[in-house]
């Protein structure tokens, strides 16, 4: 009894570890697999996803997970198939009056098969101006000369071209609503016009980064930390997986300070290119049709006036003129809202649309009056549309930076705390022709390279 007892213990004992052994070896199997299976994942998660709507977006968080992140040098190789080169020059006057051209050059990403280009406005915006021919330039070296689609330059950065060719690879548009800050990210461009084709890579830093673009213009933008210089302006940023995800436009330019660098998020880069494609421009986006620049404190007293936005002119037939705003007008209000520079006004007009109805206040003779006017729609910014003022031109009624106003007696011009900015308007003014901000075409004064932004650097030039 004693040794059957025994043997059927031993039997027991020897399933058991048999059990054991047999789980055991099936875990190790599974573990051993598990990474080839996450390599043999539908090639469909590993670019973005077409979605019902048209176009493109990243899939969903938990997919982005098990796609196989790409190399940094498989997404370079990615890049120099999809990545341009653009150059153009720009023709204006230097400051002794004199014809002068420069070169002006950025970086673009084919978005079509067929030749459609996403750039940045202010690489091309003095090219439309001046009409003077860009060339889009492939890795393989061949060039093509571009159409200019359209622009927006009012409340972005962004511009399309079109070359006349075909079988392109066109890149894929990633999900930038699904950014993250520290995830990854990859720059390809040309920076200082020879370094052609540079990589760089960095981080995401920051989201929903207010940057301005010009004096009246504020854009959102994301932080990166990877390298972009003068010459990487509109070139893309590409995620691990190798979808762009964003349109590089400016860095932080100041003496000690590196790795600040901002791009435009993809997804407003690719409805406002969705509209330049359809229509030639941004439809819809309201328009008073006035020229107008800062009327300060110290110069509201020197003008018997308030301090608001100054109405230098407005064009013919347009809603402004149409409500009776004339020259020497100064804005305080739109709804109520407070208007005391150009910026604010280009920022509460954002809050409409054309067709609009909005009250404006405004001061005119020294007396609070208000107007009610029905917003034009703002045109597609064209060679005409995008004319600057001749460098020749003169200040009108004796040199009065305001004309319609008149100076009170007593009071020095060259005096006061803006005695500088007045002198120095004065000196570019006859120089170059500037004598206000556009606040409907935006014509910036300085072609959209300026550093008056507290340090903010817009490449292309």
């Amino acid at each position: 009894m004693k040794k059957t007892v025994l043997t059927v213990s031993a039997i027991c004992l020897a399933t058991l570890l048999l059990c054991c052994a047999a789980c055991f070896g099936t875990v190790s199997y599974l573990q051993r697999q598990a990474p080839a299976a996450a390599e043999t994942q539908s090639p469909a998660l590993r670019t973005a996803e077409a979605n019902p709507a048209g176009g493109y977006t990243s899939a969903a968080l938990t997919q982005r997970t098990e796609q196989r992140a790409l190399t940094a040098a498989e997404i370079y190789d990615l890049a120099c198939r999809q990545v341009v080169g653009i150059s153009t020059t720009f023709t204006g006057y230097n400051m002794f009056g004199q014809l002068s051209s420069n070169a002006v050059s950025g970086t673009g990403f084919i978005i079509s098969e067929d030749g459609y280009i996403l750039t940045n406005n202010h690489v091309v915006e003095d090219a439309l101006a001046s009409g003077n021919t860009v060339t889009v330039k492939l890795y393989d070296g061949s060039e093509y000369d571009a159409e200019i689609v359209g622009v927006e330059g009012t409340d972005n950065d962004i511009a399309v071209l079109k070359i006349d060719a075909s079988g392109l690879n066109p890149v894929t548009l990633g999900n930038s609503d699904d950014m993250r800050v520290g995830e990854s990210v990859y720059v390809v461009g040309h920076p200082l016009r020879e370094l052609t084709y540079t990589m760089t890579a960095g981080i995401i830093s920051a989201l929903d980064r207010e940057i301005a673009a010009d004096r009246n213009t504020s854009v959102n933008m994301f932080q990166l930390d990877a390298a972009v210089n003068s010459g990487n302006s509109g070139g893309p940023v590409y995620n691990a997986y190798g979808q762009v995800i964003g349109v590089v436009t400016a860095k932080y330019n100041s003496s000690g300070v590196e790795g600040l660098g901002f791009a435009i998020p993809v997804n407003d880069a690719k409805a406002i290119a969705e509209e330049i494609i359809d229509h030639g421009y941004v439809t819809g986006k309201p328009y008073l049709g006035i020229m107008v620049t800062n009327m300060s404190q110290a110069d509201a007293q020197r003008y018997n006036t308030v301090p608001g936005v100054y109405v230098y002119s407005t064009s013919e037939g347009s809603c402004a003129e149409k409500a009776g705003l004339q020259q020497g007008d100064v804005i305080v209000s739109l709804d109520g809202k407070e208007v005391e520079t150009t910026s604010d006004l280009a920022s509460v007009k954002k809050d409409y649309k054309a067709g609009d109805s909005c009250e404006i206040r405004f001061y005119r003779s020294g007396k609070c009056q208000t107007a009610t006017v029905t917003f034009d729609e703002e045109p597609a910014k064209t060679a005409e549309t995008a004319e600057t003022p001749a460098p020749s031109q003169d200040r009108q009624d004796g040199g009065s930076r305001f004309p319609g106003l008149e100076e009170q007696p007593g009071t020095d011009e060259g005096s006061g705390s803006d005695s500088w900015n007045d002198w120095m308007n004065d000196f570019f003014g006859r120089f170059f022709g500037y004598f206000g901000d556009n606040e409907d075409s935006s014509e910036a004064e300085d072609g959209g390279s300026s550093d008056s932004d507290g340090g903010i650097r817009h490449f292309g030039t």
